[in-house]
């Protein structure tokens, strides 16, 4: 009974630990993730209650708290309000003390109250799941008997692999290094092409850009091993998907745009921003690097041309500031990428415009951009009017 009612060899206990997380950062990413903070698919009760239960006895974490935080955290995305921005905070803090940050805005009754509508409220939650130190208690007791002493190694792992790879690695490293496959308004990032280590919140950057879409890979060559246990979850009738990241259709250009390409256009805007940067990403390097020859004022390239292409500005200093705006003032082509910038992503920002006044915004920016003597705008506006629904 010392050794448990399970002996392995040492690199099966390695095996089990590894299983036993990936089963939690399954729930994690299909159950808190993907069904309760943002609805992108149904699940049958049978499903929905084994990620609960499970969910109550390797992390602790309460269902409405997780999914009023990770709410906020979109709602407020890289703002002072974001409760755990790299961004704002440093990457260190959000690294090391991410799981701190949480628990600290889990106590946050405002945020409970405005970002936790919808999340389970039934007695089990109410009397059982709502005592996270009795779930994961039960755990230690399983694993001591299991395993034996070997047991208390793999419960201490089970109960730091959340806040080490989601509270810190995901909110922290995908908000902070990484690639980016759509030029969505905060610094999200995907860390590598092949989400299965984090089940598929590794693709940090899609998620942002898509955040109800059940699938989080979007290019052939990324897999999202959360979206494969899904499918399999529908196959199995205890799943329903609702949403996927749409994926954009291109037919002849339209001499004239009309509304079913305002809102093709709306629908497929990061794919549009997107190509916006690529086609403009060239010039914008060569007007800086004249800029630097001409002039050779001190300012930083890299971050001017974020800020042109990006609009990326929020943590710049008073006097980068001062010196990208004086650059935008020395070069016509710089300032008009920019406003041509600001002015196409307006068309699809929230306002009280009506589709016919958005519909005329869209005829003067492509107009606008065929005059203006760029190539790569010219280029670019014609491939906006081939998006069609």
């Amino acid at each position: 009974m010392l050794a448990g009612l399970i002996d392995l060899p040492w690199w099966g206990y390695i095996l089990v630990a590894l299983g036993l997380t990936h089963v939690t950062i399954a729930s994690v990413t299909i159950f808190l993730h993907r069904h309760q903070a943002h609805r992108a698919l149904e699940l049958h009760p049978i499903a929905s209650h084994f990620f609960r239960a499970w969910l109550w006895l390797t992390t602790g974490m309460v269902t409405k708290e997780w999914a009023a935080v990770h709410r906020k955290h979109h709602a407020k995305c890289e703002t002072a309000d974001d409760p755990h921005s790299p961004q704002v905070l440093g990457i260190r803090k959000v690294l090391f003390q991410g799981a701190e940050l949480y628990r600290a805005e889990a106590g946050n009754k405002e945020t409970l109250a405005r970002y936790g509508h919808g999340t389970p409220d039934d007695w089990l939650e109410r009397h059982v799941y709502r005592h996270s130190i009795v779930g994961v208690s039960i755990m230690l007791i399983a694993d001591l008997v299991l395993f034996g002493p070997l047991g208390l190694t793999i419960w201490a792992v089970q109960m730091m692999w959340i806040p080490i790879w989601a509270a810190g690695v995901v909110n922290g490293l995908g908000h902070y290094v990484g690639y980016r496959n759509f030029a969505c308004s905060d610094a999200a990032t995907n860390l590598v092409p092949w989400g299965i280590l984090i089940g598929g919140e590794e693709l940090h950057n899609n998620h942002h850009s898509f955040a109800t879409s059940a699938k989080l890979s979007a290019k052939w060559y990324e897999f999202d091993i959360g979206w494969m246990y899904i499918r399999v979850l529908a196959l199995l009738g205890l799943a329903k998907v609702r949403k996927v990241i749409p994926s954009p259709k291109f037919g002849e250009a339209k001499n004239v745009p009309d509304l079913d390409t305002l809102q093709a256009i709306i629908t497929h805007r990061y794919d549009v921003m997107t190509r916006y940067v690529a086609s403009l990403k060239r010039l914008c390097g060569d007007e800086i690097e004249r800029l630097a020859a001409t002039h050779g004022r001190n300012f930083n390239p890299r971050a001017l041309r974020r800020w042109v292409l990006s609009g990326e500005d929020r943590n710049l200093a008073p006097d980068d500031r001062r010196a990208l705006e004086l650059a935008l003032v020395d070069s016509a082509a710089l300032s008009t990428i920019a406003s041509m910038r600001r002015d196409l992503v307006a068309i699809w920002a929230r306002s009280t415009a009506s589709r016919e006044q958005l519909l005329t915004q869209l005829h003067d920016w492509i107009a606008r951009a065929e005059q203006s003597g760029i190539a790569q705008l010219q280029e670019f506006s014609f491939r906006l009017r081939q998006y069609t629904a």
